[in-house]
């Protein structure tokens, strides 16, 4: 089974839903069968890669309210990520790009390091209030993946390198109609869109599963139940049913 992952680095449903599919999977039996591959997506492709302008500040802005709105309209979603274990730090959240980080991704996919550079990267994030669109950072996030720093650097500084990969991940995206994060794909057929419930997933895996792997259906051609052995007994057929 395969299942697709379009999400961002500064989506906070995108964490969410990631550790819920993540919760899922570690209830699932059949964990082993399942890869996941995330893909790129940009809420933002204009924004700056560094800005002294707070999170807070920015919704304020976006939404046209006021920074005691967007606080108290918060509330909710950090308390929603603190149910499964996630902490999410607004106070000294900026926005940035993530245009870098995405390329990052798709070099450490290569590498076989694309699940411990994502789940970084959305901690260093949302927990630990870095940026995520800095050179420095990223390669400091990517050494503590496991990535090599010296090639994490080079990808890095070749602004080129993999930019097509997540170029195409969005062209996808904007193919297959997807218009918000996160939004998952299982097996190319079926979809899950935004920060679903834990046993959304688990109806999902436990569906798709079955689908592509059913018990066999036989035709009983036997003319009876006799002479079979059960857990309670084995039932010897008589002379008269002969």
């Amino acid at each position: 089974m395969k299942i697709e992952v379009w999400s961002d680095f500064v989506c906070p449903f995108c964490y969410i839903g990631k550790r819920r599919l993540e919760m899922a999977l570690d209830a699932f039996p059949h964990k082993e069968d399942v890869e996941v591959e995330f893909k790129s997506f940009e809420l933002d492709p204009n924004a700056p890669a560094y800005t002294e302008v707070g999170i807070y500040e920015s919704l304020a802005k976006k939404f046209g309210s006021s920074e005691a709105q967007v606080r108290e309209m918060n509330k909710g979603l950090i308390a929603q990520a603190a149910e499964i274990g996630l902490e999410y730090n607004y106070d000294n959240m900026r926005p940035t790009n993530t245009f870098d980080a995405h390329r990052l991704a798709k070099y450490a996919n290569t590498v076989g390091k694309e699940s411990e550079l994502t789940e970084k990267l959305l901690h260093g994030y949302f927990t630990d209030s870095k940026n995520v669109g800095d050179i420095d950072t990223l390669v400091q996030i990517a050494e503590a993946s496991g990535i090599d720093r010296e090639k994490a650097l080079e990808v890095l500084n070749e602004k080129s390198a993999y930019a097509n990969d997540v170029r195409a991940d969005v062209q996808m995206a904007q193919q297959i109609g997807v218009s918000g994060v996160p939004f998952f794909v299982v097996n190319s057929k079926y979809a899950i869109s935004g920060a679903q419930p834990i046993e959304t997933f688990t109806s999902a895996l436990e569906k798709v599963w079955q689908e592509e792997n059913p018990k066999p259906q036989f035709e009983d051609l036997s003319s009876g139940d006799d002479g079979v052995c059960t857990d309670d007994s084995c039932a010897v057929p008589s002379k008269d049913d002969k």
